[in-house]
């Protein structure tokens, strides 16, 4: 399968501060693939060097076969960039917008099909003032998808979204690899990184610290099955049939074993013959977001979000000018 983003190396640095530190990666055509990470650890910088809104230190980067940095304006047109803030013009409707966007890209999408796609029908006649936090999001990824892009950049595409409308977004992400289009992640929500990506990598500290599917990212496919639930009255951890400790934080006990079909069918039959219930029975394996705190720790300092403000800003009136400001928050 063709490669849509190749990474070997990449290094960025601000004076003597080493923000993403020889980070190779690559990027099939078609696949979703999740950028993990605490506020701080490097990821904004890599999607913004990708993007073509930062020059890098050190490395080799392709994106859709260009060097981001050498071909500004014929990689942006080819790339949606879908942003956690946007500026927008509040007076205009929604369909006035997204047609005035048309006029920015050689092949634009057509605008009846990506406010049907984004779920905003209702409201295309409706002042952009005038939405939901909800609404806009949509909004914001439908300005994403006008110019028919090849890649596309989200970045906490489904923040402020309900359940239902998360669910929905999911949809449409899927759809968009479905028509061969490659989509960047960033997310916070580990069951939309779960649900969406092909591959997933956790950045800390400027390096990539794990890469692989979800299922498999960290050795979560061979951890340790945890069967977990409560102790019925009269018996204590010692009568069970198989070792388990008391979890007194959860007022549970749990069995960790790598062989949960025979661990379950002995403990089970041992209470069917007892006439004995387990209450709160269940059997897990730990959750991308347990591997994920595991390897990424807790989040160093709020500097992305800072990050993110300033580019936003630097973005939306099309510049590639990056403040100082917005580099010492990397």
């Amino acid at each position: 399968m063709a490669v849509a983003v190749a990474v070997d190396g990449l290094r960025k640095s601000y004076g003597t501060v080493e923000a993403v530190k020889g980070v190779t990666f690559s990027i099939e055509e078609g696949e979703v693939f999740a950028l993990l990470g605490p506020n701080g650890a490097g990821k904004t910088t890599i999607v913004e060097i990708l993007e073509g809104y930062r020059k890098r230190s050190a490395g080799t980067v392709e994106v859709l076969g260009m060097d981001p940095e050498k071909s500004s304006r014929r990689l942006k047109e080819r790339i949606g960039i879908v942003l956690q803030e946007s500026t927008t013009e509040p007076y205009l409707t929604v369909e006035e917008v997204l047609r005035q966007r048309t006029y920015w890209y050689p092949n634009p999408s057509n605008v009846d099909d990506v406010i049907a796609l984004v779920g905003l029908e209702e409201k295309r006649r409706a002042r952009l003032r005038t939405l939901s936090g909800g609404q806009q999001r949509r909004l914001d990824l439908a300005l994403g998808l006008i110019g028919n892009p090849d890649l596309i950049f989200l970045d906490e595409p489904t923040t402020g979204f309900d359940p239902s409308a998360r669910r929905a977004s999911w949809v449409i992400i899927r759809n968009l690899c479905s028509l061969g289009k490659t989509v960047l992640l960033t997310t916070h929500y580990m069951d939309e990184a779960q649900h969406l990506a092909n591959r997933v990598a956790v950045i800390s500290g400027g390096v990539f610290v794990a890469e692989g599917t979800p299922d498999s990212l960290g050795g979560r496919n061979q951890a340790a099955v945890h069967i977990r639930f409560s102790l019925p009255d009269g018996i204590t951890v010692h009568d069970l049939p198989i070792p388990a400790r008391p979890d007194a934080a959860a007022g549970d006990v749990v069995i960790e074993t790598q062989e949960p079909t025979a661990a379950l069918a002995r403990l089970t039959g041992w209470a069917v013959e007892r006439r004995l219930e387990l209450p709160g029975l269940s059997v897990t394996r730990p959750t991308l977001e347990d591997v994920y705190l595991e390897l990424a720790g807790d989040p160093t300092d709020g500097a992305a979000a800072d990050t993110t403000k300033a580019t936003a800003t630097t973005k939306a009136t099309g510049t590639t000018k990056v403040t100082d400001a917005t580099k010492a928050a990397s």
